[in-house]
């Protein structure tokens, strides 16, 4: 009879344990549910701040653009003398205006890849292209700049025999564009070479090598970080978003690459872009045209 009873005691015991157990399992799970929709709305509301500033940023970059553009126009026909010839210091007046609008038209071309890229709205369009024309064309778009300042060469090297390359040569002319540009800035005089080879198998490395002011080490892990610029008195003089480089580093994710640096200050940077000979059809799929 006693072992009855005990037996009846153990197991009230145990069921009211069960059921303070299954209770504070049931409050857990309703904590655990609340937390996942916290989670989901602000989820969702960093979506919304992220797709409300890419949409501020592509609007911004559009109105920009035209009065932008419009400027550039006016300086062109100033400059052509359409209204009649221009004095010296007329002249330079006219070209200090051209040369700010058209720094503040690459500004505002970066803004907007930085918000189509984030917006999930940039387009690949890759194709077969020889590296000779590329380097041609490349090389022509810089010449007015180089010939106006006699203390900096630009130099692009022959490349080795290299493949045929399949990938969006307008990206991959904007990175090189990008690095010869930052090169020719961070110059005051030297040379700044250009130069491809194969890295690999399957990839090719480009390099834009000057013989600049360089950049310190404790800020290589950054530089290709969004609005991030080098800390030097010439970088003072110069006007910038910060964004170039970053930009050359998402068109490089984009197209199956990436992207690195070398540097030693006073001495000079090597920036690399390494992309696959062939873009794969995963990566041309992916960023297909939307």
């Amino acid at each position: 009879m006693a072992n009855n009873e005990q037996l009846q005691e153990d197991h009230a015991r145990l069921a009211a344990e069960n059921a303070a157990l299954r209770a504070e399992l049931d409050e857990t799970n309703q904590g655990v549910l609340a937390l996942y929709a916290e989670l989901d709305q602000q989820a969702e509301q960093l979506r919304q701040v992220s797709d409300l500033k890419s949409r501020f940023l592509s609007y911004m970059s559009h109105e920009f653009r035209t009065p932008l553009g419009s400027i550039l126009s006016m300086t062109r026909l100033l400059e052509d003398g359409m209204d009649g010839p221009l004095n010296d210091e007329q002249l330079r007046q006219v070209r200090f205006v051209s040369a700010s609008a058209s720094e503040l038209r690459e500004m505002v071309d970066d803004l907007l890849d930085l918000a189509k890229i984030e917006a999930g709205r940039i387009t690949i369009s890759p194709g077969w292209f020889d590296l000779m024309d590329l380097f041609s064309a490349l090389r022509g778009m810089f010449r007015p700049l180089v010939e106006s300042n006699q203390r900096i060469d630009l130099v692009f090297e022959a490349p080795p025999q290299l493949p045929m390359l399949y990938t969006d040569d307008k990206k991959l002319a904007q990175i090189l564009r990008n690095y010869i540009s930052n090169a020719l800035k961070f110059t005051p005089e030297g040379q700044v070479v250009v130069s491809a080879a194969m890295a690999g198998s399957n990839e090719i490395r480009f390099t834009v090598r000057d013989t600049g002011i360089g950049i310190a080490p404790d800020l290589l892990p950054a530089l290709f970080e969004d609005f991030v610029q080098v800390d030097s008195p010439l970088q003072k003089r110069l006007r910038g978003t910060g964004l170039g480089l970053s930009l050359c580093k998402r068109f490089a994710q984009l197209l199956g690459g990436q992207v690195a640096v070398d540097s030693t200050p006073g001495v000079g940077s090597a920036f690399h872009v390494v992309l696959p000979v062939t873009m794969s059809e995963a990566t041309e799929a992916q960023h297909a045209a939307v």
